[in-house]
Order: structure tokens, then sequence, then C-alpha cells
């Protein structure tokens, strides 16, 4: 079954991306087969003793340990054999620090956030490091209603590839930190049967964090139905607006579906030298003050639910949103349900910057929170 990895998960998870455990340090400098089998019992003792026995990531490493432990003899004659085992116990002791701290991350996210904008039936979130943009996104991810979901579509931002197209994800599953999620493999099948997507491959997919930072938030809004939802990722390449259109009239009878949600990846206005975008209206006053008041005119225009003016305000202002294409596609199935009589309104909760800019010199990125619902 071919699975994507969680790539991202020691360095865009965590608020500390530098984090290295001391206990995975201490069995990796150990000076010796004995004196590593020694810190085992004692780290295994500690694991057996913990409230998360019941998480896949102890009893896997826990397994690895007592393969170590029960093995110790034959390794004083394989030392290649023993350090590839050791290895392996130290990659899932650094996965289970991540995984606690993300889960406590997004616990606490959740909870600030208020359920004032719901159920969800799709909603836009930012796809930077947790650090950055995890609080922005917790708001959003409280509007969605777990218990009437079944299957989620991820839609993000190509980064790395070029696309004139959407793609499909070639895997069965894709990996996180708290659990993996199923890939609804039937859905996948009839989009591929329209003949209007490509496929990406396993590295193009395990690159592309825009799908992969909505992975664990998925995962921990849906873990009390763990086993009774899928999703569908879909990068969405740089497309015209016509091409645009076509791809909302495909998505639009799943967005109709009640048990369907839609997951739209962007960040907004990438501003400073890196970025090569430095548009500042003097009279706003600071330059963040610029950035904000240019973010919300296109929010604004997002919510009006009518992608015609968010393409021109795109073409007036060239604002970095890049997620501008998946929201254009979502706004595009809004308005083709809109023809049919639905009614859909969405409000966006929630906006914050990764520095307020004040110098020509500085940078930032800005991220905002939405959500749809049907009336």
């Amino acid at each position: 079954m071919t699975s994507r990895k969680a790539s991202h998960a020691g360095s865009w998870y965590t608020s500390n991306p530098e984090l290295e455990p001391k206990d995975v340090q201490e069995i990796t400098e150990a000076g010796s087969i004995d004196e590593c089998l020694s810190l085992l019992r004692l780290k295994t003792e500690k694991l057996e003793n913990t409230e998360e026995t019941s998480c896949p990531g102890v009893n896997k490493m826990l397994n690895l340990m007592n393969e170590l432990q029960t093995s110790i003899g034959s390794f004083h004659e394989n030392e290649k054999e023993f350090s590839k085992l050791s290895k392996d116990v130290n990659d899932e002791m650094i996965l289970l620090e991540n995984r606690t701290e993300l889960n406590n991350q997004l616990d606490n996210w959740l909870g600030q956030a208020e359920l004032s904008y719901g159920p969800a039936r799709g909603i836009i979130a930012p796809h930077a490091g947790y650090s950055y943009s995890g609080e922005t996104a917790a708001w959003a991810y409280r509007q969605i209603s777990p218990a009437t979901v079944k299957r989620i579509f991820i839609l993000g931002p190509s980064h790395h590839v070029r696309l004139r197209k959407c793609a499909l994800s070639v895997c069965k599953k894709y990996e996180t930190p708290l659990y993996d999620l199923k890939i609804d493999t039937g859905i996948v099948a009839e989009l591929d049967a329209t003949k209007e997507f490509q496929w990406m491959d396993l590295k193009t997919d395990e690159d592309e964090h825009s799908l992969e930072m909505h992975l664990p938030y998925i995962a921990k809004v849906m873990e009390d139905f763990k086993n009774e939802f899928t999703i569908v990722p879909v990068m969405v390449g740089s497309l015209d607006p016509d091409v645009e259109q076509m791809y909302g009239e495909i998505f639009a009878p799943y967005l109709a579906d009640p048990q369907n949600l839609f997951v739209i990846s962007s960040d907004f206005c990438h501003w400073g030298s890196r970025f090569r975008y430095s548009y500042y209206e003097k009279s706003a006053g600071p330059i963040w003050k610029s950035i904000e008041n240019l973010d919300k005119s296109g929010m604004d225009l997002i919510e009006r639910l009518n992608p015609e003016p968010f393409t021109a305000y795109l073409r007036k202002y060239q604002n970095t949103i890049c997620g501008r294409h998946p929201i254009s596609v979502f706004l595009n199935s809004i308005t083709a349900l809109a023809k049919q009589n639905y009614q859909l309104s969405f409000k966006f909760l929630r906006y914050a910057q990764s520095n307020k800019v004040t110098h020509n010199n500085d940078s930032s990125v800005s991220y905002a929170s939405g959500s749809l619902i049907f009336n």
C-alpha cells in the first residue's frame, strides 16, 4: 500500500523546529551496546508507565525496544544490525515526542477558538508552520461538526512543481503523527474518470506542505470518528479563470453533499523583498496596516462568493495569496450551487500576520481563517 510519509513532522508541526528529545540524545550517544541496553530498559519502564500506552506510536516503540533487549547477544557480533534497530527506536521516540507536543498544541488552540459560524461545510485556513499560523487555523477547524463529516476534500496550491491542471494522489493513505488518514480511492477514481486531472508522484506529494499542514488538524478534529471518514487530497495548479470554473463545476456536486467537507489551503499576503512583493499604500499608515487593508479587501470579495471580482482584485493588486487558485475553484463551486438555488454564506473569523512590518527591509506573511455554511 502506497502511503505518504509525514515528512514535515519534526520541523513544521512543533513550535520548536530544533526539538531533539533528551532521551534520544542519551541513547544515540551511548558509548557501548550494554550502556545503550541499560538506557533502553529505563526508557521502556518510563513508557510502560505513561498514560498513552494505547497510542500506536508507544506500542510500536515498546516492541522495538523489546526486540533490542531480547536480541542483544547477537548484536555484539553485528554492530551494523544493532545500529539500524537502535536508529528505528530513536526515530520512533522523536515521533512520539512530536505527537505529544502536537496534540497539546492543537487542544490548546481549539480550546481558545470560538464556535461561532458552523457547522462548516467548507473552510479556508493557512498552511504555515504552526508556531506562526496554528492559532489562526484553529478558528476555521473549530467550526467543523465531525459527527456529520464522512469525507474531506483538501485543495492546496502547488509550491514546488508547475501544474496547469489539478493533480490527484497515488497514495492510499497519508501518515500523520496522530494516526493515518485513509484516502477515498473511489472518489479519486471518479475524478480521474473526468480526464481533467493528472497525478502527482510520491515525492511531489510528500514535498507539498500546503496539503500536509492540514492533516494533523483534520486528524485532531475527527479523532472520535477516525475510522469513519476518508480524505481526498487535490493539488491545484496555476489555472486560468475558465479552468477554475471548470473544476468548480466538477467539485460542486461534492460540495452539495452534506457529508462532505472542503478544506481550502491558503496563506494570504507574502510581503517583502524575499517574496518580491512590496505594495504599500502610504495613506494607510504603517506598512503592516497597508498589508492588512489589502488582505481584507480580498477577504471581503471572497465573502461575496463571486469569483469574478476576486479575480479582478488579484489582477489589479497582484496580492501574493498563494492559495488564490484553490480559493477561486472553491468560489466557482459555490457559484454553480447558487445557480441551483442553494443558499450559502461565508465569513472570515480570524486574521493575523507573522510580523508587523514597519520598514521596507522587513517581511511578513498573513493568515486568515473562515467558514462556509449552508443556510
